[in-house]
């Protein structure tokens, strides 16, 4: 198997389905804005969705392949036998969970967003809006299942492929509703949760070749389901937090008008390099590092851990640096038409800019947790995990009446680095960070790369900045045009430099 290119496969499809969610959302800024419509939608979707990741993007994986790994290992029976245990209580647990928020949905909407409740309107059309998406989160999270099973086996196109669904349906919804003439938030809604059921029906028809589901309740639970479990809740939390600190700045964000929406643009935006250096390298890592843990081959844990960690950084760092440096003009490009003002462009821009500051360690918590999973250890990175959000809602909450919404980004930068420090520390103590010479000077020619492209996203930005302000209509395709440059530019730095060999990434 091969990093760079099991990673560029998952970071192909997931790079096609975030260029169509760019195209839902920038209909969605055209036609809503940062509306009362608009930050009641984002609020019902960003649950489900922010589930939708928690599973999807990494997380079940790391509770679950280790542990199927290992049963497979034993026999393909025991492994069969663990996956449908796992998969009976998982669909119990869900309807249970969905039904339950269904009931008590306006509390749940006061928990996610309380300042809507100074809007009656406002909460009311939230709460409208999550009761249509939250079954969304029964048929992601069974998807979750079945791309674990694909993943497991080393099979990661399909999985990475499933988002496109909601996308496409999404953008179905809304140019639908515009024709059409009605409500083009409650159809977005309703967009969501038929889109999961799709997703879910897609992904159990790709995975029959591995496995073929029997739905079995059983009350009696095995040491291995139970192990299973165990590690499941804390590695939600754990492999999730980034997610997890957002929802959190969706809370706080919700007492001052237009903040739900300006975080949901700008961490749109992030969230696409965030896919490709932290979940992707994340996602395709895990499989074959919790097999090198499982076989005692040592050698090999410490060239997977080398590897994913200069990959995640190969993308990583030049995202931070190009956002930092071209925030204003990416959100201007990519939303600043119709509804959303100029002074929308100027909020979500300066909140991109501040999460920039954190894309490099959005990613690295994911490899580095990795690191803790394909051990079987979900704790460690649990506690590590709490105190980053403890942390995030201290400095949230401290300062958001001196600064505003825009301490959320800053905070949710701030204690993800801790965290990374936090990792890095307790790793190196316990000698579980097999790092080698090499890979520090490959951060090094990281960075020289990351510098070239960044002076020539400069001079760009400086010589077409006529054509990359707000008032002009097709300065999409100039910021496009200048982002292919400058990424060009940078792949051949690296190759250049030696760092984008594929031999260089085999873990086999």
């Amino acid at each position: 198997m091969n990093l760079l290119s099991s990673a560029s496969i998952f970071s192909f499809f997931t790079l096609i389905s975030r260029i169509l969610g760019y195209l839902r959302d920038i209909l969605i800024a055209i036609f809503l804005g940062t509306s009362i419509y608009a930050d009641a939608f984002f609020v019902a979707f960003r649950l489900p969705n922010t589930f939708r990741r928690l599973f999807a993007e990494g997380t079940f994986n790391a509770a679950f392949i280790p542990s199927y790994t290992s049963s497979k290992i034993e026999s393909k029976k025991s492994g069969k036998a663990f996956a449908d245990d796992v998969f009976g209580l998982l669909l119990l647990t869900l309807i249970f969970l969905v039904t339950l928020a269904e009931i008590f949905t306006p509390y749940l909407v006061y928990l996610i967003a309380p300042g809507f409740l100074e809007d009656d309107l406002k909460f009311n059309l939230a709460v409208e809006f999550t009761r249509i998406t939250f079954p969304f989160l029964l048929f992601v999270s069974l998807s979750s299942f079945f791309s674990g099973i694909l993943n497991s086996n080393n099979k990661f196109a399909a999985a990475a492929a499933a988002p496109i669904i909601l996308n496409i349906v999404l953008i179905l919804s809304i140019l639908v509703s515009y024709f059409q003439k009605i409500n083009i938030a409650k159809q977005l809604s309703y967009g969501v949760t038929i889109s999961g059921i799709i997703q879910l029906f897609f992904l159990i028809y790709v995975s029959y070749r591995y496995y073929k589901p029997n739905i079995k309740i059983k009350f009696k639970i095995t040491k291995k389901i139970k192990f299973f479990f165990k590690k499941l809740v804390p590695s939600i939390f754990s492999s999730g937090i980034t997610q997890i600190n957002i929802l959190v700045g969706t809370i706080i964000a919700s007492f001052q008008s237009g903040a739900v929406s300006y975080l949901y643009y700008a961490d749109r935006v992030y969230q696409i390099n965030l896919a490709i250096a932290g979940i992707a390298v994340g996602t395709v890592s895990l499989p074959v590092l919790s097999k090198a843990f499982k076989t005692r081959n040592i050698s090999k844990v410490s060239s997977i851990q080398n590897k994913s960690l200069e990959l995640s950084l190969l993308f990583s760092i030049p995202a931070s640096f190009g956002l930092i440096l071209a925030s204003e003009e990416i959100v201007s490009g990519l939303f600043g038409y119709g509804s959303f003002s100029s002074n929308d462009v100027q909020m979500t821009s300066d909140a991109l800019m501040y999460f920039a500051y954190g894309v490099v360690a959005f990613a690295l918590v994911k490899i580095l947790a990795n690191f803790y999973f394909a051990r079987d250890n979900t704790k460690t990175p649990f506690y590590i995990s709490l105190l980053v959000v403890l942390l995030n809602v201290l400095i949230s909450v401290t300062f958001f009446r001196s600064i505003g919404f825009l301490i959320i980004p800053i905070a949710t930068s701030i204690s993800t680095w801790a965290g990374v420090i936090i990792y890095l520390f307790l790793l190196k103590k316990n000698n579980f960070l097999l790092l080698n010479k090499k890979l520090f000077y490959n951060i090094l020619k990281i960075f020289i790369s990351t510098i070239v492209m960044s002076f020539t996203l400069l001079f760009l930005l400086n010589k077409y900045g006529d054509y990359l302000d707000y008032s002009f209509d097709y300065k999409a395709v100039y910021i496009l045009i200048i982002v292919g440059i400058v990424a060009v530019i940078y792949l051949v730095s690296c190759y250049l430099l030696g760092l984008l060999k594929i031999k260089n990434y085999k873990t086999s």
